[in-house]
């Protein structure tokens, strides 16, 4: 397996990333995870994956456009919030964007259906929830 890189920092404005690219989705799953460690971090992202899905059905139900932009706005900025004030890491969409948002709903399910204490398992966090 790869070395993952390390995104954990004190000040996030210094952070220094291992180089090495991460070349499969599934390692890139418990990277993600590893990434989403704190509760708290975790609880930004349903937030603002929440507000994302409320945005995209509005955006379809109204037939409202604007509700698109909303969606990202509103989807990433809860998340990086809980990045930057509780994780204290660089989001990973930053290096690794469709994956990233692909876990991102991915999470959010595994969370809504009890799944995701496992998932945490698997990944080696002791999910504190």
């Amino acid at each position: 397996m790869a070395t993952m890189p390390r995104t954990h920092c004190k000040d996030w404005r210094n952070t220094t990333v291992n180089a090495t690219r991460i070349a499969t989705y599934p390692e890139f799953w418990h990277y993600y995870l590893r990434e989403h460690a704190k509760p708290a971090t975790r609880a930004w992202h349903y937030v603002g994956t929440s507000c994302s899905i409320l945005c995209l059905v509005a955006a379809l139900a109204l037939r409202q456009p604007w509700f698109l932009l909303a969606s990202v706005i509103l989807g990433y900025a809860p998340a990086w919030i809980g990045h930057f004030t509780s994780e204290r890491n660089h989001p990973a969409t930053f290096r690794y964007p469709l994956w990233s948002l692909l876990s991102d709903f991915r999470m959010f399910g595994a969370w809504l259906s009890g799944n995701l204490r496992r998932e945490l398992a698997a990944a080696g966090i002791r999910d504190t929830e």
